[in-house]
């Protein structure tokens, strides 16, 4: 029996009604269903601070170790990312920054970019406009391809997200739903090739 592939999942806000994190929570379980051995992460949960080169020469905080070593073991990813003045939120490129940081003072983690190279990553996002976070998603391909990961050529922005979801978080619209798993799909799938 083959191994289910591994994916991780999460959003990059913080924001209690974030319609970003409602779409990480559907294409969790969309995946699931579809297979896979899905982590799904809040970034809250992590006590990471804001990036700055003389805290780190202190020391790599320890939430920053984890997500690397989780990312790390993750081969797929899917990220649900805002849009903030037309780009990703600053939550999300300081998670980048830190994990993509070498450990000078361990040998396992002085390649910076060991936790994104050959990651296969889908990206999606939400907003109440029209676009559905489109622009996030143009500023946050270039740093993902930058960090050495494969990023899916499909990916799904939802607009109007303020009517796209019922009261328990779902998505109300088949159509939407299609338009993420086929993310998911793509994601899996390639995923899987390259780790052939």
């Amino acid at each position: 029996m083959s191994t289910p592939p591994k994916l991780l999942v999460f959003a990059g806000s913080i924001r209690q009604n974030s319609f970003n994190r409602k779409l990480a929570n559907v294409t969790a379980a969309l995946a699931r269903a579809s297979g896979a051995e899905v982590t799904h992460i809040e970034l809250a949960d992590f006590d990471v601070p804001m990036y700055n080169a003389d805290l780190e020469a202190k020391g790599t905080p320890p939430d920053v170790m984890k997500l690397k070593q989780i990312m790390f073991e993750h081969p797929a990813w899917i990220i649900c990312s805002p849009e903030y003045n037309g780009s990703y939120t600053a939550l999300l490129k300081n998670t980048v920054d830190w994990v993509s940081s070498p450990v000078k003072s361990d040998p396992a983690w002085h390649e910076g970019f060991k936790s994104f190279s050959g990651k296969v990553v889908g990206v999606l996002s939400a907003s109440p406009g029209a676009l559905g976070g489109l622009r996030s998603q143009s500023h946050l391909v270039p740093l993902l391809l930058n960090a050495q990961c494969w990023v899916a050529p499909k990916a799904f922005a939802l607009g109007r997200a303020g009517s796209a979801f019922d009261t328990e978080g779902k998505l109300l619209d088949d159509a939407h739903l299609k338009n993420v798993q086929a993310v998911i799909d793509q994601v899996l799938f390639a995923s899987a090739r390259l780790a052939a």
